[in-house]
């Protein structure tokens, strides 16, 4: 996917470039509650970010981030999370879900938001058919988007969607990806607490990185990451 330009030639707001060029501990309580969505030749879903999860960067950086998939250098998988910022970086895990981060900080400085989780406000027909997809039950509206894998897959985005860019428009024509901020001053109070399942201390409390809504019933539970094993 190209990082070229946005989608039908128009990008973010100057307000929302200006904040995604912030590093992402100071971005992402500000994602909450706005509303991210994709638009797609199936239909548009629409979810309300009610969960979120900051990263950094390499080692030796001015945000070091143990972590963060930038943390031991830029590489073919994690290029996007180098900006430029107002773009998307996805990424494949455990072999089975795909995530997605909104890219924060200027071309060439790593940085990203992780989307948690989020309410279904639009489109819900469609999320819910997409996660109905090799389920034998229905899935509940709170739990259409709960969990990063989740959201990405309510959403139908996968590793071809990496780079691509935000547009300021939810109703714009060509397929693409959106997100408008709360009003000024509309901004929910969050809770904060370490990042979930992630190991080292890029996982404790020195990284208090993730944020979500209290009382939301699509935030994700927390929890620590799984000791390895030894073999």
């Amino acid at each position: 996917m190209s990082r070229t330009g946005p989608v039908g030639g128009q990008g973010p707001e100057p307000a929302l470039l200006e904040l995604l060029s912030r590093p992402a501990p100071e971005v992402a309580p500000r994602l909450l509650g706005a509303l991210f969505g994709r638009r797609s030749p199936e239909g548009t879903v629409t979810l309300r970010i009610t969960e979120v999860e900051a990263y950094g960067g390499p080692d030796g950086s001015d945000l070091p981030d143990p972590g963060a998939h930038t943390w031991r250098g830029r590489t073919v998988r994690n290029a996007s999370m180098f900006g430029p910022p107002g773009h998307v970086y996805v990424y494949f895990t455990y072999g089975m879900h795909h995530a997605v981060n909104l890219v924060c900080r200027p071309e060439g400085t790593a940085g990203g938001c992780l989307l948690r989780a989020g309410e279904v406000v639009g489109g819900t027909d469609l999320a819910r058919a997409r996660r109905l997809a090799g389920r034998s039950g229905p899935v509940p509206d709170a739990a259409l988007a709960r969990g990063p894998g989740n959201l990405a897959k309510a959403l139908g985005i996968d590793r071809s969607h990496d780079g691509a860019p935000l547009t300021a428009q939810e109703n714009a024509a060509a397929p693409g990806f959106f997100l408008r901020l709360p009003p000024p001053g509309e901004c929910a109070a969050a809770a904060s607490g370490p990042r979930t399942g992630v190991s080292g201390a890029g996982g404790t409390s020195v990284f208090p990185w993730r944020w979500w809504l209290p009382g939301e019933p699509s935030v994700s539970p927390y929890r620590a990451a799984a000791p390895r094993r030894r073999r």
